[in-house]
């Protein structure tokens, strides 16, 4: 494959200018234990020439698009994805750097012929061929009609039935593949998850139908009545997603998908989760082929605990309160700051358990706290003291949510959280001694260790490149991976493949989300003490505060989990007004949605989405 600014001429061409070539051998797939969107075993890794063409020089604009073309479509394409990936458009089938192979794909026969022909491999998931564009569903026969959205009071109910409608529709059309000796993994949607038996092995196939992508809403995807994050293609909101026109559409997809495989070494899954889900699972094979490093293989539900807390273990803080009449002096500006990639940042310090835990009751769980290395990874059955009897500040919220004012709390909580209650009062935490939590039960896991190390090493270093690029659409997409794959941890239904199950890790999540949230909090005491400012609201890992002109409380460290500036709003005397009158901390959240145009929980960087 020729590398170079020529082959982005070729998404110029408006009509075809190769047939379909005849079919080479085939490739062997993954064994039949596998699942649609599974990430894939040894068997799956097949061959295949390294590509040694030079990464192509920068495009330039589109002469076709109508507005300015944007940084992200704009960025230099690489050929590593091109083993792997198809995008096939109205006009013809391109790889993903630009080489133009065959003309119209305008019959399901062509598509099987395609798929056959291409012999592509998989990496980190299995194969994928794109569809791009309206015109080349139509083509295909792929055409759907589930209504206008103006008919439609939510969105959720117009959402199902294109789905229901695609679904049948594809089950309708795919008829000659399926006679051809294809298999559909589950129901066909925005992604027909196919396979096909070759000897003792089976080969697989994703086709992702880019203009249906929308049909399949979930926390990834989207919330309530809003489009979201649409994984790798981007967010209709945020203005990152593929350009209108086909052609332009064809070459940002696959500068996405050459990323994606130089930068995370993987696919993009269907969706962010699996994104990451597919690259700790690439992790795991290497450790497993090389014997060396961490490897989890089993899952981590949460033991059955007597007493167990309703909603999160360890919840992520929501709280406000309504600002005092002198701190509203000298005021000039809202601020709210936040965690730079909070969960990911944790992700990659913290040591997480795993295997079979112990049940520990009375003296022995008491005794089991103290480790070389403080408590080890597990659950504690505590006793949190009422905030009222300790010397605690009055404009933070209580170290721990389960904590209530006037009374004693029994409650499960992380080693993470144990460490944090021991915390000085100063650094966040309450000073206590062990024997003041009165542990009396607990689940302590007999191993552990920093098993998402690399993962969030590759992270890291890939969302390095989109800040240092200016990247928009990747660096985001880089957000949704982490944040999607961490919150999927607690779900068991996304996980219920065989060769997934070791996914399910909910203590995981939970240690995650206690760690940003006690860091949050030494931050905020280390602020009251340097700059005597103290929060009026946080959710998660942002923090709102009223400061003067020039003041500066963020971190100057570029590091992940330091805290940056997410908003920095003038303070108008309307809003002054607001918040001075406000009688309630509903009054308060009301203003300060209202200043930060409702986009509270939208932050770029924030992790409030899982």
């Amino acid at each position: 494959m020729s590398g170079g600014p020529e082959q982005f001429a070729l998404f110029e061409l408006s009509s075809p200018t190769a047939p379909l070539s005849p079919q080479p051998p085939e490739n062997p797939g993954v064994d039949d234990g596998d699942a649609p969107g599974e990430a894939l075993p040894e068997s799956a890794t097949v061959a295949s020439a390294e590509a040694d063409d030079p990464e192509p020089d920068e495009p330039t604009a589109d002469d076709t698009t109508t507005s300015p073309t944007p940084v992200w479509e704009s960025l230099p394409v690489g050929v590593e994805a091109d083993e792997h990936a198809l995008i096939v458009t109205a006009a013809g089938t391109y790889t993903p750097s630009g080489r133009e192979l065959t003309g119209p794909v305008d019959s399901v026969e062509k598509l099987d012929k395609l798929v056959r022909w291409a012999a592509l491999t998989p990496l980190g998931s299995p194969p994928q061929v794109w569809i791009v564009g309206q015109d080349a569903c139509e083509a295909l026969g792929w055409v759907i009609d589930p209504g206008s959205e103006d008919d439609f009071d939510d969105m959720e109910a117009l959402r199902t039935r294109a789905a229901a409608d695609l679904t049948a529709v594809l089950q309708a059309t795919l008829t000659p593949m399926l006679s051809a000796g294809w298999e559909l993994r589950g129901d066909p949607g925005h992604v027909v998850h196919l396979s096909r038996s070759i000897g003792k092995f089976i080969s697989m196939v994703d086709v992702v139908i880019e203009p249906y992508v929308w049909t399949y809403w979930n926390k990834d995807f989207g919330w309530n009545n809003r489009v979201g994050e649409m994984g790798i293609l981007g967010s209709p909101t945020a203005g990152t997603y593929l350009p209108d026109e086909d052609l332009p559409a064809a070459r940002e997809l696959g500068r996405r998908l050459a990323w994606s495989a130089k930068h995370l070494g993987v696919l993009p899954g269907p969706t962010p989760a699996r994104t990451g889900a597919a690259i700790v699972d690439k992790i795991k094979r290497e450790r497993t082929r090389s014997g060396k490093g961490l490897v989890v293989a089993t899952a981590g539900p949460v033991p059955p605990l007597d007493g167990a807390p309703r909603g999160d273990l360890e919840p992520a803080v929501g709280w406000t309160r309504v600002p005092e009449a002198d701190e509203l002096d000298n005021v000039h500006r809202l601020v709210s700051i936040d965690q730079r990639a909070a969960y990911l940042a944790s992700a990659g310090m913290l040591e997480f358990g795993y295997g079979q835990p112990a049940h520990l009751t009375g003296g022995a769980a008491a005794g089991a706290v103290v480790g070389e290395k403080g408590a080890p990874f597990g659950l504690w059955r505590v006793t949190l003291p009422a905030a009222r009897t300790l010397s605690l500040p009055e404009r933070l919220p209580p170290p721990h949510p389960h904590m209530l004012a006037d009374q004693p709390v029994q409650t499960w909580v992380t080693s993470v959280s144990l460490d944090g209650l021991c915390s000085p009062v100063a650094d966040g935490g309450i000073g206590a001694e062990l024997d003041d939590l009165d542990i009396t039960e607990a689940w302590v896991y007999p191993q552990q260790g920093r098993v998402l190390d690399k993962w969030a090493k590759i992270l890291r270093e890939a969302r390095k490149v989109s800040v240092d690029t200016e990247d928009v659409a990747t660096k985001r997409f880089i957000g949704s991976c982490y944040k999607g794959y961490i919150g999927r941890m607690v779900n068991p239904d996304m996980w219920t493949a065989k060769q997934m199950q070791h996914h399910h890790q909910p203590l995981w999540r939970a240690a995650i989300i206690a760690h940003c949230r006690w860091r949050g909090r030494r931050v905020a005491m280390r602020i009251a003490r340097e700059h005597g400012r103290w929060p009026v609201r946080t959710v998660t890992d942002s923090w709102v505060y009223l400061l003067s002109d020039g003041e500066d409380i963020a971190d100057p460290s570029e590091a992940l989990g330091k805290m940056s500036v997410e908003k920095d709003i003038y303070l108008s005397d309307t809003l002054l007004s607001a918040l001075a009158s406000a009688q309630d901390v509903h009054e308060v959240n009301l203003a300060i949605r209202a200043a930060f145009a409702d986009d509270e929980f939208a932050a770029d960087e924030g992790e409030g989405g899982l």
